[in-house]
Order: C-alpha cells, then structure tokens, then sequence
C-alpha cells in the first residue's frame, strides 16, 4: 500500500479525471498545481466552435452521474450550484439494412414490446438479460470500480468476498457475444447487445461477457445529457477546482517527473522545475513512461497489451433539421464481427462501418442556429499505427454518407455547410494518447481487469495515475472512480 505522499501536489493534465482529483486533493487542505499542456481544460470532453455550431468533441454519454456528483460532495459544495443535467427517454435510435428500426427507450417494458413487435425476440428475453446485467454490475461495482484491485487488503472486505463468492455469475470465461445468445436468437438484437463493447473499446467476440454490465448502465441506471453538452461537467469541474484553491498552467508541456531515492520529487515544465511531493498523472500511462520517466522501470507488459480502438470523427454542421433522427444514432454495419476483425486484425477501419450520429442540439439547442443541427459522425477506428488518415478521409466521407444515404433515404450532401475532422492521428497529438486509443488498453480477453496499471507507482513512492488507461477504465465514470480511488490513496 503506498504511503503518505506529503502535501505539495502537481497534477499532469486537466482531463476529467485531472480535475477531479485536484478537487478531492485540494479538499483534502493539499496546495495543488495542475499543469496542462493544452490552452484549454478537459481533455477529450472539450468544445468545438464550428460557425454558429458547437460540437461536445469527444464523449457523448453521460451515465452514473452520482460519480460526478460525489466528487462535488467531497469537496463540501453542492452539485448543482455548478451544472444540472436531464435524463433521455429515449436511449437510441438504431437503424439496419434491412429496414428494420429500433427506438430504444429508457423504459424497459416499452423497449420489451418493441423488440416483441419487431424482431424474433420476445419481451422477456430483454428483461432476462438486464436482469442479468444488473447481477453482473452488484457483484462488480463495488470490486471494480470503488477500489484498486492492486491493494491487498481490498480483498479481504466483505464487498470483495462477495464479488469473488460470485465469480462464476460475471461471465469472465465467456464472451460478451457469446453470452448474448443465451437470450437472444434475432442478430439483428444480438448486433445491438453486442456494440456495447464498443464503450470501451474492445471487440464483444472476444472482450469478457462481464462487459455486458454496460446496458444495465443505461437501462437500469439511466442515460443523462447535462444542460449545455457533455463540456458542461468538465466546466463544472474546473469551476470547482478554481473555488477550492486550485492552481492552473495552461500551454504547459510536462517534460519529465523527477525523482530522489525512488520518491519524486517534483516536475520538470517548460524548461524549470516545480518541487512536489506527491505527482499524479492524468496522462496516458505509455507516454508517462516512455517520454516522462524514460529511464525508470517500466511494465512492459501492461505497456505491450493490445490498444483500444480509435475513432475517426466528422463534425458536419447541417442546415436542416431530422426529426427521425434523436441525441444518440447508430447505423449498423451488415457483418458486425468483420468489422471488429477489421479494427483489431487488420489494424484498418471496415468498409462497410458501423455509424454513429449524436446531435446533442436536440436537447441543447444553442448547439445549432435556428433550423439546423450538430452532427457529430463517428465510425469505429484501430489505433494509430502509420496510416494515411488525410488520404482516408476523402474514401470515409464518401462511404458514410453513401449508408446514411440509403438507409435516411435522404439526400445529405447539400445541408453540409461546414466540416472538419478528428482522426486517431489528431486524437493522439492533441491528448497524448498513444496510438489515439480512446481507453487506453483493450479489454479484449477475460484478465483485462486485472491487467490494467494500478492507481499507484509500487516503484516510486509519492506517483499517482488516473484516467483512462489506468484502473479501472475509460469512460467518463470509470475516470472519476480512478480519481476517488488515488484521492483516498493519497494520505
């Protein structure tokens, strides 16, 4: 267990988790000092200013808001003197191929009779598999993701005896596919189970059925847009760090973390030195190795694991409105499991992709000028590994709009009046996360969970990590679970 790291904290990154951190620290009576290498705070939950458009740039859904809220707790301030949020009706629209349409909704019963009416599948197959993803996310929230697994001691509390009593219960053995079919017979309803490994980047025929506790998220817990977009709640964040005392350093390139008898002792930063007895890195745990700590000892097999997938982004203003379109939209791809081979196999994005439509001005309207809509389309992408992302493009454009084409049966060309582009290439120079992995590593085999890097240095007294690719994961609540777990740990 890692000891009292002293009061003098300098935080690397001001992503979600970076600020959450500094928050609980600064509560804590800790002076801290966040350093970020951007102009701007958030990380990948920033803001794009597009004409009169604005775009959410990276996440998009908002689930277990209580772990927001808790961080504002912890800090004696109220979470809703600082952002509000709503929760959706409506969880998705999905479209296939063959014209089959799904609107998925936050009431279980109504969705039940929606898949009852329109597919192979009754009612009570999806009140089975919830059910059974409600099992999964008992037994596991209070192991996973309210602790580190890398401590001892954890597993001796009674909420770990009883995750591990329940083992046999999670589906580690199996894939979240494979697990799937023992509810469902129509693919078409498979397909859609199955795309829930993509919150964390992983391939569903192969990730650990444990995964499929994500639509309990959803459907058992709720779906939630914040007033403003998804930026509001690092907004918020940032509002609170500033009111607890936190100090900022925009543009502010870390170089090195240093150290002095395996302890660290502070930062190197744009060329001097900033003294600290305690460093937590909110940055991917490759480059916080290989670029900040070159010549200490690196865990080259956590290092070497499999990457999650990347995304490649449009942002399209449109001027024109889609009322068969909601918040969150997904067009599948006809040969779902080529896909996944394609991402991970071939390290190349498939040519018939899976496509994603948020439009975060249906709720937000100040997103959009009067009559048009924000459409942030995304498509499934593997890491960054020397692929020609500017030559793609063009050859992407053209296939996406050719599907949302044909299945909207709308001509979407001409309502296109303003774009750009966020490839893995972009994501990795803009967040530092290596190769452009959206969650750091993959969980695509059953000991993912355990293989990630723990909260803590067991090398170097005093270095801390959080974020995505650190435990427990990526995602805007597993990032804040890292951030409570190091902001416990740290004494």
């Amino acid at each position: 267990m890692p000891a009292s790291a002293g009061n003098r904290v300098a935080v690397i990154g001001a992503g979600l988790s970076g600020l959450a951190v500094a928050a609980r620290l600064a509560a804590k009576g800790k002076p801290v000092h966040v350093f970020e290498q951007n102009a701007y705070f958030g990380g990948k939950a920033t803001i794009r200013e597009q004409g009169e458009f604005l775009f959410d740039t990276g996440p998009s859904l908002f689930t277990l808001p209580a772990y927001v809220d808790e961080v504002f707790e912890a800090c004696g301030k109220g979470p809703r003197d600082y952002y509000h949020y709503k929760e959706l009706k409506t969880l998705c629209h999905y479209f296939y191929e063959d014209g089959l349409f799904l609107k998925a909704t936050a009431d279980k019963e109504l969705f039940g009779r929606e898949l009852e009416n329109n597919t192979k599948d009754k009612a009570g197959s999806l009140y089975g598999f919830l059910a059974h993803a409600a099992e999964i996310h008992r037994l596991t929230e209070p192991v996973f993701l309210r602790k580190s697994l890398h401590v001892w001691k954890n597993y001796l509390s009674e909420d770990t005896l009883r995750g591990l009593l329940g083992f046999s219960k999670i589906d580690a053995f199996a894939s979240m596919e494979t697990v799937i079919r023992r509810y469902f017979k129509d693919e078409r309803v498979i397909q859609l189970f199955c795309r829930y490994a993509t919150y964390n980047g992983s391939n569903p025929y192969k990730a650990p059925g444990t995964l499929n506790v994500i639509p309990h998220l959803e459907f058992g817990l709720g779906a939630f847009m914040p007033e403003g977009g998804i930026h509001a709640i690092p907004k918020a964040l940032y509002a609170l760090c500033r009111d607890m005392g936190v100090e900022f350093t925009f543009n502010a390139r870390v170089e090195g973390i240093e150290t002095k008898g395996k302890k660290v002792s502070g930062i190197r930063v744009n060329g001097s030195f900033y003294p600290a007895d305690c460093v937590v890195s909110n940055a991917d745990i490759w480059p916080t190795y290989r670029i900040l700590m070159p010549a200490e000892k690196a865990p080259e097999k956590t290092l070497a694991q499999e990457r999650s997938s990347s995304a490649f982004i449009f942002y399209w203003g449109m001027d024109k409105e889609f009322p068969e379109l909601d918040v969150h939209n997904i067009f599948f791809s006809q040969d779902y499991k080529k896909e996944f081979a394609s991402l991970f196999d071939d390290l190349a994005i498939a040519e018939d992709p899976t496509v994603y439509v948020h439009i975060s001005s249906k709720i937000c309207p100040e997103h959009a000028p009067k009559g048009g809509e924000n459409w942030f389309v995304m498509v499934n992408a593997p890491q960054h590994s020397g692929q020609d992302w500017e030559e793609l493009k063009e050859t992407l454009r053209t296939r996406i709009l050719t599907k949302l084409e044909r299945i909207l049966n709308k001509n979407l060309s001409p309502h296109i009046v303003n774009e750009s582009v966020l490839s893995p290439a972009d994501i990795e120079s803009q967040t530092s996360s290596y190769r452009g992995s959206l969650y750091g590593t993959s969980s695509n085999n059953r000991f993912a969970a355990f293989l990630r890097h723990p909260n803590f240095s067991t090398e170097i007294k005093g270095l801390y990590f959080c974020g995505g690719s650190v435990h427990p994961g990526g995602g805007i609540p597993l990032v804040m679970a890292s951030a409570r777990i190091v902001g416990e740990m740290v004494g």
